[in-house]
């Protein structure tokens, strides 16, 4: 029986930089500016941009979706049975854990070597947008 963990890889600030820069720059290809929050795997903020022109009110929308990504370990977006959206799991969901459940896409946990390191949460276009821009970001820790 192990009593502690050891070689647990952690997010660093510089790597929540890159995350962050490597959002930014395909919200520029894209032409959609975001704001983008980048947190630890417990779900604390290491870095946040809005960008010129993004939406203020979707900012507290990506904190929570990357708080909700890093603290379920997987992607945001609704709930599902089978290939139907389930609306009242979804909602209800997103009401019982308020600020830490989401049903809308765009945040993305940030993994390396199988283990879940942090998250990246992107909000002020469409849902498409959001995780494309997410995913842009995750990517640049994926080949870390």
């Amino acid at each position: 029986m192990a009593l502690v963990t050891r070689n647990h890889p952690k997010l660093t600030l510089e790597g929540a930089h890159a995350v962050l820069g490597a959002a930014q720059r395909r919200s520029e290809e894209i032409r959609v500016p975001m704001n983008v929050a980048v947190v630890d795997d417990g779900g604390h903020l290491l870095v946040f941009e809005r960008m010129d022109g993004a939406k203020p009110a979707s900012i507290a929308i990506s904190l929570v979706k990357a708080q909700a990504a890093a603290l379920r370990r997987a992607a945001t977006g609704p709930t599902m049975a089978g290939d139907q959206v389930n609306v009242p799991t979804a909602l209800g969901l997103a009401i019982a854990d308020s600020g830490h459940q989401t049903p809308i896409r765009g945040g993305v946990p940030l993994v390396v070597d199988g283990q879940v390191i942090g998250a990246i949460g992107a909000s002020a276009g469409t849902e498409d947008q959001d995780l494309d821009v997410a995913r842009a970001g995750a990517a640049a820790i994926e080949k870390a």
